[in-house]
């Protein structure tokens, strides 16, 4: 997954019908002998609005607890999308123009409190590691350099088979991965992982070898391939938000017939278009045991 210099300013277009962070705050500095208690937090995706149904279905969002030995304040660290996971998924189109639309943005999120109910109920609220004020402020520098440069949310993994050593040609980029990201820098900074399994979401798409085809510009552009346009404006239109039960299940037909019969999937990675031959079983959900990490060195002590 591709870094970006810079975060661009998002167009007004692009709406979340829930707020991005709406309780966001900086992160604090901390005490350099201050003892951390770091947190596991998982639980179903949307469980605000429909409770453990995704938690059936084991399609579950990530989160880090952190709580201060020195003050007793608790803090919440996730990373999610800017406007909800259907529009990093799949993109607007928009009427006059020719590319596809994306509002694919993710970012981090930090907040003071941990909704202890939210994560306990159908999920997981359970003591990693412990750290010092030192190693929490060394990672919120990281986090800051992560956010400002790992800035769109990918949704899908997409492998050669289900396989557990199958190639991966395509890796997401969601909340899971985050949390391990950070889990791994923390571990770099001499935390010491308690031995307990931890499992996460991953959504696979199984195809052979992706075809590269090209950007916005040499696509959709002036000099672009009209075929190929009018190809992935197909493929993406019945993705689009449905108002009737009826016009959902017009479109479901659509998608089995592009994805299943047809074996195809356009997908925007790293702001360019692959052609994905697919293959069956065409789409999987896992949760898989990813473990804790195990530092290069010990740097600081607790």
């Amino acid at each position: 997954h591709r870094r970006f210099d810079y975060r661009p300013k998002t167009d007004p277009y692009c709406q979340a019908r829930y707020t991005f962070c709406p309780t966001g705050s900086a992160i604090p500095v901390m005490k350099e002998e201050d003892v951390i208690e770091v947190y596991r937090l998982q639980a179903p995706v949307w469980e605000f609005k429909y409770g453990d149904l995704l938690g059936h279905l084991k399609i579950m969002h990530d989160a880090v607890g952190f709580k201060s030995s020195l003050t007793g304040k608790n803090y919440t660290m996730e990373w999610y999308e800017l406007f909800q996971l259907g529009n990093c998924t799949f993109p607007h189109l928009r009427p006059g123009m020719d590319a596809p639309f994306w509002c694919n943005q993710g970012a981090a999120c930090f907040y003071e409190g941990i909704d202890d109910a939210h994560w306990k109920e159908n999920g997981t609220l359970v003591l990693v590691t412990t750290i010092s004020g030192t190693m929490f402020n060394e990672m919120a520098k990281w986090v800051k350099y992560d956010n400002e440069t790992g800035i769109y949310y990918e949704t899908w993994t997409v492998q050669a088979s289900p396989d557990k050593q199958s190639i991966v040609w395509f890796d997401s980029y969601e909340c899971s991965k985050f949390i391990l990201r950070t889990y791994q820098k923390l571990a770099d900074l001499g935390a010491v992982f308690k031995k307990i399994q931890t499992n996460y979401t991953s959504i696979i798409l199984f195809s052979g070898e992706p075809i590269y085809l090209g950007n916005e510009t040499s696509i959709f552009g002036p000099l672009g391939n009209k075929t190929l346009a009018a190809a992935i404006r197909d493929f993406y239109y019945p993705f689009k938000p449905h108002r009737t039960v009826r016009e959902f299940f017009v479109d479901l037909l659509e998608i089995i017939d592009h994805v299943i019969l047809n074996h195809q999937f356009y997908l925007f990675y790293n702001l360019e278009y692959w052609f994905l031959p697919m293959k069956f079983p065409y789409l999987k959900i896992i949760y898989e045991e990813v473990p804790l990490p195990i530092g290069s060195k010990t740097s600081f002590g607790v």
